[in-house]
Parts: C-alpha cells; structure tokens; sequence
C-alpha cells in the first residue's frame, strides 16, 4: 500500500478543487444572475436627490416621491414639470433634467403613485386623480406655473393636467405619447385579473425583449431601464407591483384624452419619432388592423391639427423614446421651445 506525504496530498487537492470548479460552472453563472430590487426601488440610486409627498388616497398612507433640481447659477425663475411613461420612472429624465438645469430652468420629476420610488396601492387610478396628485406636489413647492413635459403615458397626464389646471400649466410639451388614438375600437378588452395575470407571467427575457422594441438603434446602456424592472421581479412583493401595473393598464385603457385635444389652452409642442408604432395592447389587436394603427407620423400630423396653435417637430429613424435615443435633438426642440 502507497501513502502520499503531505505535500503530494496539498498538490492533489489542489488539483481537484481546480478541476470541479472548471467541470462545474453553475458557481460562476450565479455571481451573473440578477439580485432582487424591491418594488420601491429603496436600493436603486436616482440622479439626483429624492424626497416625499404624504398623501392620503382612499384611506391609505401613501408618498409619492419626487426629484426637485434647482438650476445651475441664478436661474431664469421658470420651472419645468417632467412625467415620466408606463414602464419608467423619473431616473430616465437624467440627460433632460441636466440640459434644464443647464440653461436656467428648475425642474420638478414626480414619480407617480404606482411607479419608481412612490408607493404602490391597490386603489382606482385614473389620470384626474394623478393629476391631482402632482398639483398638490406644485403647491407644496409653491409653484405657480410650468411647463409640462410628458412621454408615453406622462403624456396623457401631461394632456389631462393641461386640461384640469389651465392656469397652472402654460406650456405643454408631449413626446412620443400614447392615447393618441382611442384603444378601445380595436384592441379587445381585457380585465383586470387578467391583465395581472399576464404580468405576473413576464420573463426576464420577454421585459428585455419588449424594452428593444422602444428603439431603433439599440445601445447597451438602454438596458440599464429593462433590468430595474427584471430585479423587481425577484422581490417578494412583486405581486403588489403587478397589480398596481395592471390598474394602470386599465386606466390607460378606459380613460383616453385624444378626444379632448381642441380644448387644451397651453401653448403646445408635439416631439414625435417617426419611426414609433407603440399601441398599447398590441399584442391582442388583430394581425389586418395592425397596419393601421400605432402609426405615429399620422397621428402626430393630426394631433397637431386639433390642438389649437400646437407645433410639430418630427424626428426621423427614432423609436418611442427621443429623448434618450437622440436626446440632443430632443433637447433642441424642447429649448427652443421655451425660449420662444
């Protein structure tokens, strides 16, 4: 019988301990995979300082958080309001809020309850009661006017804000929003426990995919968006979060404002990337009327027409988001805009 001396014994350990970490890589994929994010986002750094409005919607103790940038130097004494779209928060305004900032402007970027950092109830969301919501934030800062800049759905808001305080919002500025066209003609009605359930069954992969389809020239640095909500995921309290979604989709559904668009009174600029199709529920419209709709040259073209004295600038080969995908001629447009 051989025996190894204790050296042999080191160097065969060594050998082995090398050997199963090569056979087995499951220990090097999971430092790859995802952590959990909550559903608050408590972990997620924001660009810029946040802070929180109590408020109290139907019974509940809720807090709406928001970012509020004073302006580089003296200022012009003009304030600018940014609402963010469905599947985002205010972080996605960072590029918009510097070049605000920049040029003189404070700016005000609420998350809106069931979004980013605000609380995620279970209640009837509707865009009135949003819009109520951030009002209220405006008079806690004691902001008489602004200029309202809303994307995706933040546009709907945007509009519906224009429409509930005319006095408060003096400009209007709408990217890329949707409700453009009323949904209900063409895409079928789904339910609330549906659409929960439809939530709740989104992969990794399918969020990142979808969150592809916003751009025409895809960068990596998009995804850092996609995987926030891939992380959120992962928490325990993700059911909450998918509700609240859900709610959303219905209010979004149920609540169109494209029929109001001659009785807005703020000065108006539409920013449209040509190259947008988004209809929300797409996936449940029929494959002949899908050639129809979501078409956003036409309807930004047909918008402007209705909303009185609107202006349109159109941006070519730029999906559902220009101020990220071509963000220096979004803030070009949207300057040139205030400044007039």
């Amino acid at each position: 019988m051989k025996f190894w001396n204790p050296l042999q014994c080191l160097f065969l350990t060594a050998v082995f301990v090398t050997a199963t970490t090569v056979i087995i890589p499951r220990s090097v994929l999971a430092a790859d995979e995802p952590s959990p994010l909550s559903i608050t986002l408590e972990e997620y750094s924001y660009p810029y300082p946040v802070s929180y409005l109590p408020l109290v919607i139907e019974g509940q103790d809720l807090r709406m958080a928001y970012m509020d940038i004073l302006p580089s130097g003296g200022g012009n004494g003009k304030s600018v309001l940014l609402l963010h779209g469905k599947n985002f928060s205010g972080s996605y305004w960072k590029n918009t809020i510097s070049a605000l900032t920049d040029n003189g402007y404070r700016v005000i970027v609420p998350d809106q309850l069931g979004f980013g950092k605000s609380s995620k109830p279970n209640i009837h969301y509707s865009f009135h009661g949003l819009a109520a919501n951030t009002k209220k934030l405006l008079d806690t800062l004691n902001i008489k006017e602004v200029t309202v800049v809303g994307h995706s759905m933040g546009g709907m808001l945007a509009a519906r804000f224009a429409l509930q305080f005319p006095e408060t919002a003096t400009r209007l500025v709408l990217e890329n929003p949707i409700g453009l066209e009323d949904y209900r003609p063409f895409v079928p009605y789904v339910s609330v426990d549906e659409q929960y359930k439809n939530e709740l069954k989104a992969t990794a992969e399918s969020i990142r995919n979808y969150h592809k389809t916003y751009f025409v020239n895809w960068l990596s640095e998009y995804g850092e968006y996609a995987e926030i909500a891939v992380r959120q995921r992962l928490s325990g309290e993700y059911p909450r979060l998918a509700m609240s979604s859900a709610l959303t989709y219905e209010m979004i559904y149920e609540q169109p404002v494209c029929h109001e668009f001659s009785h807005i009174k703020a000065k108006t600029l539409l920013v449209i990337g040509q190259a947008d199709r988004t209809v929300v529920g797409k996936a449940r419209v029929k494959k002949e009327l899908l050639p129809h709709v979501g078409q956003y040259p036409e309807l930004g073209r047909k918008t402007a027409k209705l909303i009185p004295g609107a202006k349109l600038v159109e941006i070519p080969k730029v999906g559902h988001i220009p101020h990220m995908e071509l963000k220096d001629k979004f803030h070009e447009a949207l300057l040139n805009f205030l400044k007039e």
